[in-house]
């Protein structure tokens, strides 16, 4: 897939919400639908763990088999719609200049890929899965273990090979490059921003990202 870099006119002094996301912690927001949202990698390389819910009915969510076929493609970038396991839109990629995103490279880190990844000794660190699990322990949705599935890495950089194999390769994201969604439906968000020091996909140094949500009455072009 040949990136399609593509900016947004959004402004962020015109946000009706921004909020910058330290490293290493859970995240829950809810997107109403037509609203755009922002998710902007501040320092560079900072893989950001994301699930998507239908506000609604949490029971519809991101499904990657769904996205993949609908756009007959691995890779997520402009154009593609985020699809659900109902197999409908969620949302829209609407601008992207890192042009780069995973959906198929192994889902979020958990002390049990980290044991089998890297050593007995990473058993321990903490990873996305925990993240997961503290962010919907009390959560208003009813969201339970049962409810983690396979997620988006938004700016971790997992190419396919000839060979049909995945390798986990330096980000070519960098600061300030960014990923901007329109909701199709009211959407519920979770994310972990990533804790994860073991592979190329944090730069082995987590950092924050910052995220930025605009009425549905905003306008965006493109330009490439």
């Amino acid at each position: 897939m040949n990136a399609q870099i593509v900016t947004s006119d959004l402004d962020p002094a015109d946000a009706i919400f921004d909020f910058e996301h330290p490293p290493g912690t859970p995240w829950t927001h809810e997107i109403k639908r037509g609203q755009f949202f922002r998710i902007v990698d501040l320092e560079g390389n900072q893989a950001v763990d994301t699930l998507f819910y239908n506000a609604r009915d949490i029971q519809e969510r991101y499904s990657l088999l769904h996205t993949m076929l609908a756009q007959e493609n691995l890779y997520l970038g402009v154009g593609t719609k985020i699809m659900s396991s109902e197999g409908r839109p969620m949302l829209t990629i609407v601008a992207d200049t890192c042009g780069r995103h995973d959906t198929v490279g192994g889902g979020a880190c958990s002390s049990e890929s980290n044991t089998i990844r890297y050593s007995l000794e990473k058993r321990f660190m903490h990873s996305c899965r925990d993240n997961f699990m503290l962010a919907i322990a009390d959560h208003p949705s009813g969201l339970t273990k049962r409810d983690i599935v396979s997620n988006i890495n938004f700016f971790m950089n997992v190419p396919m090979t000839p060979a049909g194999r995945l390798t986990y390769e330096d980000g070519i994201s960098g600061p300030g490059k960014y990923i901007e969604l329109r909701a199709e439906m009211d959407i519920l968000v979770l994310i972990s921003n990533c804790p994860q020091l073991n592979n190329p996909a944090n730069g082995y140094n987590p950092t924050p990202v910052r995220y930025l949500v605009w009425d549905a009455t905003a306008n965006t072009v493109g330009a490439a």
